[in-house]
């Protein structure tokens, strides 16, 4: 069998195979995508209790190893217990026990606390909104009757507007029984999600109990499809993918939790009205980066100045707060929990954002910023490779004020400064050799030279230049002379 593979013509014929195979499935993808992509819906649909437990194993891993490593492993070593398998096994079990439970609690938590705090103050809302709507309409109409001009135009405009809106409901009223079977759809389908979690939070467990094993079988399948120096990269780059989505992803939940709570109190001290309500948006915003604490402020704004229209310095002093406590967290709070867990500019950050938001809504805008991270580094990495093959620096202010690169390296652009009250001149220019002569200690090295006039020295440009290349010339000829 294998003289038979090793046959020219066997591999000649395999190869055809595998093209020809390759392009019907590159035609079947451009032309029908729609299928594929119905396809892997079906397929996500059914595996969807696996990824969400796969995804709640992953974000309970940190909570599970610091339960085991700084809770369970000390007290078993104070207690002087033999570390055997059996013992390990029991470690890790009761590490579950207690990480599960965590995470109940803070779900239990969590809907608690919108059942007691946050449906009161939305129904509270629904109740009093025929006096908020009065409100309103008390303010506007005041403010129409002391601007009589501003009055005629909103007047039009709501009057063209008006005919569009009994348009539509006109055609919206004949699909009502359509509207209701939507609703029923939608609450079917939220079941639905919460039967996947539920059954997700029990294979997360069986997840867990064996992380190390699932760990080791991927790097088995790794070593045995690439070679040693190929497989050791991608582990390398997975390591780091992870650090880097657990370090942006736990970091951002505290620093938001962290952001609510201050808010809460906040806006209590300040006598705002629906504090929790406002509280409990503005921190689950804030876990979306550089857009969030603006999505939350908006619509908390807008209803604190509906309930309340006739004091609006009651919006202005809210806004204020949240700028206050914004400029906190992105100054002090957010670089303190999450410290350099991406290393994007700001740029890269809203570029990441809009990107992925776009793709994939709110859940593109939360992990958009460490997905984008991790093809940052990627691309640095490349670069950085290529850079070195061929000799050059790889920090980028090396390259602010390159004017060419050549053989013998980097040469820096001229710099000319004027000072008063003297006018002066200062040209300078620096390059870099690379390494040509082993016997020069494997340094490279690096001339700078600086001519400067006055206009007590009654130099033309003409001089300077002239200095310049004779500078230029002799110190040509000295490392040449050194070569030799």
């Amino acid at each position: 069998m294998k003289a038979k593979l090793n046959n020219k013509y066997v591999r000649w014929g395999l190869t055809t195979f595998l093209v020809i195979a390759a392009a019907i499935s590159f035609y079947y993808f451009i032309f029908h995508s729609s299928n594929i992509k119905a396809g892997v819906g079906t397929v996500m649909n059914i595996l969807m209790p696996v990824v969400f437990g796969l995804v709640t194993a992953y974000l309970l891993t940190p909570v599970l190893n610091f339960v085991e490593e700084k809770m369970l492993t000390p007290l078993c070593r104070k207690c002087k217990l033999k570390e055997t398998p059996k013992q390990k096994s029991i470690i890790r079990g009761i590490g579950i026990l207690i990480t599960a439970f965590l995470f109940v609690a803070l779900i239990y938590m969590l809907f608690s606390m919108l059942i007691s705090q946050i449906v009161p103050s939305v129904q509270g809302l629904i109740v009093n909104a025929d006096t908020y709507v009065s409100n309103v309409t008390h303010w506007i109409n005041q403010t129409l009757e002391d601007n009589p001009e501003f009055s005629d135009y909103i007047t039009m405009t709501l009057d063209r507007f008006s005919k569009q809106l009994e348009e539509w409901l006109n055609e919206i009223l004949p699909s009502t029984a359509a509207l209701i079977r939507t609703v029923s759809i939608s609450v079917m389908n939220v079941l639905d999600v919460l039967w996947d979690f539920i059954i997700g939070f029990i294979i997360s467990i069986y997840v867990l109990s064996s992380k190390e094993r699932f760990a080791g079988q991927a790097k088995k399948i790794t070593y045995a499809l690439f070679e040693k120096h190929t497989a050791n990269m991608i582990i390398r780059n997975f390591r780091f993918t992870h650090q880097t989505f657990i370090g942006f992803l736990g970091g951002k939940i505290v620093d938001s939790i962290i952001i609510g709570i201050l808010c809460f109190i906040g806006t209590s001290i300040l006598k705002t009205p629906y504090a929790v309500l406002v509280s409990v948006i503005i921190g689950v915003t804030n876990v979306i980066p550089f857009f969030g604490p603006y999505l939350g402020a908006i619509p908390s704004t807008i209803l604190i100045f509906v309930v309340d229209p006739t004091h609006p310095l009651n919006s202005v002093y809210f806004v204020i707060f949240i700028l206050v406590l914004q400029q906190f967290d992105g100054n002090f709070l957010g670089p303190k929990i999450l410290g350099s867990s991406t290393g994007l500019t700001g740029f890269w950050v809203i570029f990441s954002i809009t990107l992925f938001g776009g793709l994939f809504g709110i859940l593109g805008m939360i992990v958009g910023v460490p997905i984008f991270a991790v093809i940052y580094a990627a691309i640095k990495s490349v670069i950085n490779t290529m850079l070195e093959k061929k000799e050059l620096p790889k920090e980028t202010k090396e390259y602010e004020n390159v004017e060419y690169v050549d053989e013998t390296g980097l040469h820096q652009m001229i710099v000319e400064t004027k000072s008063s009250p003297k006018k002066q001149h200062s040209f300078s220019f620096q390059i870099h050799h690379k390494k040509n002569n082993p016997a020069q200690d494997g340094e490279s090295k690096s001339y700078e030279q600086e001519y400067t006039n006055t206009d007590d020295a009654h130099s033309t440009e003409e001089e300077q230049k002239y200095a310049i290349e004779q500078r230029n010339s002799s110190a040509e000829e000295n490392s040449a002379k050194q070569h030799i």
